[in-house]
């Protein structure tokens, strides 16, 4: 090794030109150092270069390579630069390391003119600009929901699919909600169906969440117990039984946000579990939720492309049915702002605002308990209240009359009877 060092040398270039010394040619550098012998070519014809430009003394920048630092780059010579390497290798992503290894300029050159290297591309053309990209993301999200929009018109038009309009004055409607599919209370299932079948309502409303489907929820879930499959049937086997128990009744299902879940995640799930749920129920909704087993009217006019919790929640406050120009009921409490009598669910705690119109007189607005058994990992499940309604409706005058069922205990009255658990239902609670 030569003790002579060349101040015009970076720390390679010295390191080859010693090499060269020691070994008497570049190829024979090359093959001590076992580098490739073009490497140290370029590097000689660098250091030759800049040695007769007189680079040697220029303020360079401690962090830059001393071969690749000059004062006179410009802007639009960078981007020659950045575009002729582009040239070399078309099938190449220009990276910054990519863009360092070919290129002359350094890195404070860069910094100074554009800031960052993807910004440094846009300027060059070699990738979108900020308004051209911002555009390209904005299609992609709403080419995402082409699939949930394609569903909402699955799920339309069912709202007066099986109507079954009775002329009597006096009416009533079973309304019972938040029933959360096997996580249902049994005593609550029993006399839910018992009630039924006593009271022989005109109407049954299904208002909003009776499905649970966990495997598709927010809370943490082992995924080793999903079976969607198994709730769909169970919630198949409730409405099965009230139809038994109410063959003339007209039934109505108001979409909640867990149904809206199960449908808008059928629209993004992996093909696996849409094998599994197309083998049972042939992936449309009526088959999924047995519109037209069971002879369901079902009201779900929210966008399931929506597109944040805001809008989720504007839209599914759109989800309400109005009967006889008397009563309403609305998954959601924002069915309270209507100004009629009636029901919301959702918040599993049962709640009562009286309120007076002209039209109605003085009249009730009652917040459902739901059906789901107490015990929830997620959340204080034993501060809720368990019950459903019944609603008794004058349809001459539009005066309702409220008649709310509480099953959160071990014992209820429904019409001058009494239901106790059994020990099966205590343990199961």
């Amino acid at each position: 090794m030569t003790d002579i060092i060349d101040p015009a040398a970076t720390p390679t270039e010295q390191r080859y030109i010693d090499a060269i010394k020691i070994h008497g040619s570049g190829s024979a550098a090359a093959k001590a150092l076992n580098v490739n012998k073009a490497t140290i070519n370029r590097a000689m014809e660098r250091y030759r270069a800049r040695v007769a430009k007189g680079a040697v003394g220029q303020d360079v920048p401690m962090s830059e390579d001393v071969e690749k630092f000059h004062a006179d780059w410009t802007p639009e010579m960078c981007i020659a630069e950045l575009r002729r390497i582009a040239q070399i290798d078309t099938t190449k992503v220009i990276t910054r390391n990519y863009f360092r290894n070919e290129s002359r300029i350094s890195e404070a050159t860069l910094s100074r003119y554009f800031g960052t290297f993807e910004e440094f591309k846009r300027q060059a053309g070699i990738i979108l600009s900020r308004h051209a990209h911002r555009l390209e993301k904005n299609i992609a999200m709403h080419a995402s929901k082409d699939r949930q929009r394609g569903m909402n018109e699955d799920k339309s038009g069912w709202e007066d699919a099986y109507l079954r309009p009775i002329n009597k004055r006096f009416q009533s409607v079973l309304v019972c909600s938040d029933i959360h599919d096997k996580a249902c209370d049994p005593f609550y299932r029993r006399l839910l169906i018992d009630t039924a079948r006593r009271v022989q309502p005109e109407k049954i409303v299904l208002n909003g969440d009776i499905f649970d489907l966990a495997e598709f929820g927010k809370y943490a879930n082992d995924p080793r117990t999903f079976n969607p499959v198994a709730r769909i049937q169970w919630v198949h086997a409730l409405i099965a039984d009230l139809r038994e128990a109410c063959p003339e009744t007209e039934m109505t299902f108001v979409e909640g946000n867990h149904e809206f879940r199960l449908l808008r995640h059928l629209t993004e799930a992996t093909p696996a579990l849409m094998t599994v749920l197309a083998d049972l129920h042939g992936m449309t909704v009526s088959s999924l939720l047995g519109l037209d087993k069971f002879e369901l009217n079902y009201v779900a006019r929210m966008d399931l492309a929506a597109f944040n919790e805001a809008d989720v929640k504007k839209e599914l406050s759109k989800n309400y049915i109005i009967l006889w120009d008397a009563v309403l009921f609305n998954h959601f409490p924002e069915g309270r702002n209507f100004g009629y009598p009636g029901a919301n669910g959702h918040h599993h705690k049962h709640i009562v605002w009286n309120d007076y119109s002209p039209v109605f007189g003085s009249f009730e607005w009652h917040q459902l308990g739901c059906g789901h058994m107490p015990r929830a990992s997620y959340c204080a499940g034993e501060k809720w209240s368990q019950g459903f309604l019944l609603c008794h409706v004058d349809t001459h005058k539009k005066h309702t009359q409220f008649e709310y069922i509480d099953t959160t205990f071990g014992h209820s009255m429904i019409g001058g009877r009494f239901y106790e658990r059994t020990d099966d239902e205590r343990r199961a609670a």
